[in-house]
């Protein structure tokens, strides 16, 4: 098979079910030296005097780093890169949209050596999307690094693709998802004795679910005891910090703001109490009014996100949605087309709400309230990417619905008040003045 079909193969394939939910174990707690939200913010007065220069990394990097437009580090950038490309085990959980991927991707391809035919990094996640956007980084700051080979793995893709790959272009970094990195080792087709860097993207997703958490284990156990293993998150609990130490020897733990600071600098949080009838006139009256660059509406299921987007279509909104009732090619083609901006409305469930990265989006409304804490962050930290402006709505329509709001503003501190009649556009999009009157014609049935 060629470069191109086994390419083909792989892109065809990006995304997967919506993501099941595990039972956590529970695991005591210990104490972690950490970096508070105010220590951070002194120290950030001065980084932006400073720039990735001063990290000293390889040239072919920081040229790759201008390409991408990128000047100054951000806060978990600051904080993690110096150790990180020290070889220092790390634990970092920071906001979402804060640049974490580029720290193990900068960090990794700072240190590697690449030898033909050995394996020199493996990243694991919890998704196809998520190690197909890692992949993807890796591949645009490797540019100029042009003996680094990166390569994806994960299911759904015919295995022999992949162990065809691995034998005739074995590459120096891999990225992939537990499941089939797992069945590569153990068929011997991905050797892993030559591993240096073991990292977790998204951890606590893959260290809850006890399945995943063993198939990690297991690939654990076959990299060589000497290496560097990094693990982030934008949500880590206490119940689970335990839980990454032990795959650690003396990790470096950098907690950039308080747990109960997990907000997202730049993002305007409002709510809407409403009926469950209502939603579809309220939402209509808010993309009609509202000044947006692209925008995320967040619901519960496959066939309410269907649904809604057949709605606004109809309703000459240009609107797209991604669900897994469609084939692996159409939902790839959607996601482009939604990411190179064709379509300015993406209706999703979960399936986006972690790590997807879009820079345009600046409005998420959640249509659907999500099942917990956690997820809201996750969602919300679709808009106001990496220190931008952004907006977020969410529609209350029951009691439960209010139960979670109430434990988002009480878990993360922050007030979020109803969306008022009038709001200025300044406070969260980056350029213009525009306001915008909330019409009162409830009662969409």
């Amino acid at each position: 098979m060629g470069d191109a079909e086994i390419k083909d193969a792989a892109t065809n394939d990006v995304y997967e079910e919506d993501l099941v939910d595990y039972d956590e174990e529970d695991n005591n707690a210990t104490d972690a030296v950490k970096v508070n939200g105010d220590a951070v913010k002194k120290g950030y007065v001065g980084i932006h005097s400073s720039g990735f220069r001063d990290f000293l990394l390889k040239p072919e990097l920081l040229r790759a780093i201008v390409d991408s437009g990128f000047e100054h580090p951000s806060e978990v950038q600051h904080e993690c890169i110096p150790q990180a490309i020290l070889g220092m085990d790390v634990i970092c959980q920071a906001k979402s949209g804060m640049g974490k991927t580029a720290v193990f991707v900068l960090s990794t391809l700072q240190q590697i050596e690449p030898v033909d035919g050995q394996v020199a990094a493996i990243v694991l996640c919890h998704t196809r999307e998520l190690a197909y956007q890692i992949c993807h980084e890796f591949e645009r700051f490797s540019t100029y690094l042009t003996d680094a080979k990166v390569a994806v793995f994960y299911g759904g893709v015919n295995i022999k693709v992949h162990k065809d790959l691995l034998k005739n272009e074995c590459p120096h970094i891999v990225v992939g998802t537990p499941g089939r990195i797992l069945a590569l080792a153990r068929d011997k087709n991905l050797a892993l004795k030559n591993v240096r860097h073991f990292i977790l993207d998204e951890c606590d997703k893959m260290l809850e679910s006890l399945d995943m958490r063993r198939d990690v284990q297991d690939i654990f156990k076959m990299t060589p005891h000497d290496k560097q293993v990094m693990m982030f998150s934008a949500t880590l609990s206490k119940e689970i910090r335990p839980v990454c130490k032990k795959f650690m020897q003396d990790p470096m733990e950098i907690y950039v703001d308080d747990e109960a600071k997990l907000t997202l600098h730049g993002l305007v949080q409002h709510y809407i109490k409403l009926t469950e009838l209502e939603k579809n006139r309220k939402l209509n009256d808010l993309l009609d009014a509202l000044d947006f660059n692209q925008i995320v509406i967040f619901v519960k299921s496959v066939s309410r996100a269907a649904g809604l987007n057949k709605l606004l279509v109809e309703c000459n909104f240009p609107s797209i949605c991604i669900h897994s009732g469609m084939s692996q090619e159409e939902r790839l083609t959607r996601y482009r087309n939604f990411k190179e901006g064709h379509k300015r409305i993406l209706v999703a469930t979960d399936l986006v709400g972690r790590g997807i990265d879009i820079e345009r989006v600046n409005i998420v409304i959640n249509y659907d309230m999500p099942d917990s804490a956690d997820t809201y962050l996750h969602r919300v930290g679709r808009a106001g990417r990496f220190g931008t402006k952004g907006l977020a709505i969410t529609f209350v329509s029951s009691a439960a619905d209010s139960d979670v709001l109430n434990q988002v503003q009480e878990r993360f501190e922050v007030d979020i008040k109803e969306l008022p009649e009038q709001i200025d556009a300044s406070t969260y999009i980056a350029h213009g003045l525009f306001q915008f009157e909330l019409g009162l014609g409830f009662g969409y049935g």
